[in-house]
């Protein structure tokens, strides 16, 4: 099981790795390779921009030392970054992560969790108690992507165990 933390500074180069292998690899079937090429253009940081996981609650999963995955919530409830490497997909890292990430937004009394979510991790939110209030194509750049917009409205107090 991966240990999690919060995402530091000194992470942005892995993260980066793991955003662009999830989305190249782990996700690669349910895009084509133009939107592929599109979402993840390269496996490094964009340094002329500011990370915006450092504005952001923001964690990472760590095995052996090699971060697999990474979480992120923005302050206004949207989970904005949820992204694994494909060699732990559906081995309990994105679970670990999502955990944290309810945790914090039920510590924060955060109502309502939204989300732009992509045609995989649709499967993984719908099972979790999320809802769909949109679903279509967006285009960026020219580049159609179906998604969905999901929320989760979360109760008052964090349901026990």
């Amino acid at each position: 099981m991966p240990t999690i933390r919060p995402f530091q500074a000194k992470d942005r180069a892995a993260t980066a790795l793991v955003y662009y292998r999830a989305v190249r690899e782990g996700a690669a079937g349910f895009y084509t390779a133009e939107q592929c090429a599109h979402w993840a253009p390269s496996p490094e940081p964009d340094d002329a921009k500011p990370s915006k996981l450092l504005d952001q609650w923001a964690w990472v999963a760590e095995e052996g030392g090699q971060i697999t995955g990474f979480m992120s919530l923005a302050h206004d409830g949207l989970l904005d970054m949820a992204f694994v490497l494909p060699e732990v997909m559906g081995k309990g890292t994105a679970d670990a992560l999502y955990d944290v990430l309810i945790a914090k937004a039920h510590a924060e009394g955060l109502p309502r969790l939204t989300v732009d979510a992509s045609v995989y991790s649709h499967g993984f939110l719908k099972k979790r108690g999320w809802h769909v209030t949109w679903q279509g194509d967006r285009v960026y750049d020219g580049v159609a992507f179906f998604g969905y917009n999901m929320a989760l409205d979360l109760p008052a107090t964090p349901p026990v165990g």
